[in-house]
């Protein structure tokens, strides 16, 4: 199933879900690095769902930050809220998929 085809009620259930999370990544002063996208994209290959915290960033530079996360990793953001975003990617292996929708 491809990210852009989850229904709002999916969403609902991820941000369910993401309640009881605990940040997974900071995203802080360095900003977005090629460190940052190495391990959300390992995150999610193990987690599928994967919450991020954003460390002294406005309303405005948040926005702007899960944007381009969005944009450079084809991975949808299903909530944000203050200063976490939750993201989501299901697995392409069904054997190794963690969250079920």
């Amino acid at each position: 199933m491809e990210n852009t085809s989850l229904t709002g009620a999916q969403k609902t259930r991820l941000r369910g879900l993401g309640q009881t999370l605990e940040a997974s990544l900071k995203i802080g002063k360095a900003g977005l690095t090629p460190a940052f996208f190495r391990e959300f994209a390992r995150m999610l290959d193990a987690r599928e769902l994967v919450k991020l915290r954003f460390d002294g960033a406005d309303r405005h530079a948040r926005a702007a930050l899960i944007a381009q996360i969005e944009t450079e990793t084809t991975v949808p953001c299903v909530g944000a809220v203050g200063h976490t975003a939750l993201f989501y990617r299901q697995n392409a292996e069904p054997a190794k998929r963690v969250v079920t929708l």
